[in-house]
């Protein structure tokens, strides 16, 4: 009792809210399938996709930065690597030491060597290291002459500051950052970048003190924290944490202030940080890149894709309400017309609807009303029983034309056959002809007698047989047929003209088209418990878009178009053998084409003998 009483509570409200449904007006319907069913979808993809392309994009974002600063890294480590290299090329130089720590008589002595050996002997690096500004060997030797690439070591190199810091330094090649007199003034400072060695390779050659400077291009590295500049604001920071170049302040030329101490302040503290090691090398352990994110980039990444999204949304919204607008129009119009005219009829008006009905239902609607109406007033005006007459009297006239079509008999292919036999005998003088009008007569005998429609297939062979003498007789030289039979195959009955169409078109289709000699090959044979029969020609062949219509015209109930001969072949076939019989045709433009079937023998076998 309380399971039925639940049941009836359900139903009652599933009626209710049946009924509140059906109260509410289209064009309120319609508004109500608009907003939930689309502006709503909209608004909450719109939420959805914004978010997740934000985190597309912060993420995007992130992975530039990362891949940004460790391009400029990279690119910094390569310059530094690369004088490094230089570096402990010339340390090695066993000819460089020689002349080095060679102790010279006078200047004289010194310049000959300098012209012999050492005037290309240091600048010839630079050209295919272009990071490198300058070469410089620095010797406690008295006996060489300062000047260009070779310095002597005196108490001015001693104060300077690349000279302190590799004091200080405990590795075996530093890399210093300093601020040194310009080469070309006493009085304006400019910044270094050097990589600083101790030329000791050779124990024999340790009479003086010999180091090696290679000043880096600032430019270059410069170059590289600019070209980041889109990204992320760089610092190159050595082992002191002392900036040594930014993007903001350059390297500083022209002052002799200490390098400012990096700190981050407190609006770069709201932003995102990436610090990077310059490299792993104890040359460089300490040196650092650090990049400070601009947010006005990912700030300008993200109003970049809300107004895409917006834009999209906006012209979804736009063509939706358009298109709901004009679909509900178009539904509203007709059925208030519809509504209208039925009222008409209630009052016994039976107005036709004067509008485009369409073809949708409401269309069907309309256009069964204007039936129906027609009917009506058809009936009231007392005219019903004219038509049942009229009616019958056409049922008549089809049943007439349909006996006399099947009466008819197309006299096409005697005709032809005729004509040919006329032509060929009145151009030659023949007067013997006896075989082909035989053929013909027996043909046509044939074909006006239809008392069995099973025969053997020995009996369909020799008709066949007939048909071919007379396409030979009518195309002579251009034509000829053959016969590939098994004879333990001619006992078995087939239904009668199945093979003759198939024939036909082959000789119609296959072979007029072409220049050369036309070959029909009519084959029938047993095999896998299957009697299978084929009808080849070599003809023009046919595309497969056209093989594919005529397959598909073969398999369908129209028995009109140009295909009615090889349709009536497979329609008998299938209602003789339902799907058990196997029916294709295979064809290529230029290489003919063949039909084929096959028919279980289990289904022939009471057929035999």
């Amino acid at each position: 009792m309380d399971r039925w009483g639940s049941d009836e509570m359900m139903s009652t409200r599933k009626f209710k809210l049946r009924k509140i449904v059906n109260d509410i007006p289209l064009n309120y319907k319609f508004l109500l399938i608009f907003i939930v069913g689309v502006l709503l979808p909209v608004i909450v993809i719109n939420l959805v996709v914004t978010d997740r392309l934000s985190d597309l994009i912060k993420a995007r974002e992130e992975q530039n930065l990362d891949i940004s600063i460790e391009r400029a890294r990279k690119d910094i480590h390569d310059f530094i690597d690369g004088g490094v290299a230089v570096s402990h090329a010339l340390s090695s130089d066993k000819m460089l030491y020689e002349i080095l720590d060679r102790k010279y008589a006078s200047q004289i002595d010194f310049y000959d060597a300098f012209d012999e050996q050492l005037r290309n002997r240091v600048t010839s690096y630079i050209p295919v290291n272009n990071q490198i500004e300058r070469i410089s060997i620095f010797t406690d030797n008295p006996t060489i002459v300062d000047g260009g690439n070779y310095h002597v070591i005196d108490d001015e190199v001693r104060a300077s500051d690349w000279y302190k810091l590799w004091k200080d330094s405990q590795n075996p090649v530093f890399v210093a950052a300093y601020r040194a007199n310009q080469a070309s003034s006493s009085v304006f400072t400019a910044p270094y970048l050097s990589v600083i060695e101790r030329m000791d390779y050779f124990d024999n050659y340790d009479h003086y003190q010999k180091l090696l400077r290679i000043d880096i291009d600032l430019n270059k590295i410069y170059d590289v924290i600019v070209r980041e500049k889109d990204y992320l604001d760089l610092y190159l920071v050595n082992e002191r944490d002392q900036i040594i170049m930014s993007a903001q302040s350059g390297y500083q030329t022209g002052t002799t202030d200490a390098y400012p101490v990096f700190k981050l302040s407190a609006e770069d503290k709201e932003q995102d940080v990436h610090s990077v090691n310059i490299g792993t090398a104890k040359y460089v352990k300490g040196w650092r890149l650090i990049g400070i994110t601009k947010g006005v980039r990912i700030t300008n990444a993200m109003n970049e894709m809300r107004l895409y999204v917006g834009i999209v949304a906006a012209g979804i919204t736009l063509f939706t309400t358009g298109f709901i607008f004009i679909m509900l129009r178009s539904y509203n119009y007709r059925v208030k017309r519809l509504a209208r005219h039925m009222q008409k009829v209630t009052n016994e008006k039976f107005d036709l609807i004067q509008i485009d009905e369409g073809r949708d239902e409401i269309g069907g609607l309309i256009r069964n009303f204007n039936k129906m109406t027609g009917r009506i007033k058809f009936l009231i005006n007392n005219v019903y029983k004219l038509e049942i007459q009229q009616k019958n009297l056409e049922m008549e006239r089809v049943r007439a034309e349909l006996n006399f079509l099947q009466s008819q008999m197309n006299p096409h292919f005697l005709f032809n056959t005729l004509n040919a036999i006329l032509v060929v005998c009145t151009k030659n003088h023949y007067t013997d002809v006896t075989d082909i009008v035989k053929s013909l007569s027996k043909l046509l005998r044939r074909l006006l007698s239809w008392k069995e429609d099973i025969v053997t297939l020995e009996e369909e062979m020799v008709f066949i047989d007939m048909y071919l003498k007379i396409e030979k007789f009518r195309f002579r030289d251009k034509f000829e047929y053959r016969f590939d039979i098994d004879p333990d195959a001619l006992q078995y009955k087939i239904p009668k003209m199945s093979i003759q169409p198939l024939v036909e078109n082959a000789c119609k289709h296959g072979l007029q088209a072409i220049d050369g000699q036309g070959i029909v090959t009519v084959s029938a044979y047993v095999a896998d418990e299957r009697l299978r029969i084929v009808i080849a020609d070599n003809g023009k062949g046919m595309e497969l878009e056209r093989l594919k219509e005529i397959k598909k015209a073969v398999q369908t109930e129209d028995e009109s178009g140009a295909n009615i001969g090889i349709r009536n072949v497979y329609r008998r076939l299938e209602l003789y053998y339902h799907d058990q019989v196997r029916f294709d045709i295979v064809s290529s433009p230029q290489q003919g084409t063949t039909v084929f079937f096959e028919i279980p023998i289990k289904f022939l076998s009471g057929m035999a003998g």
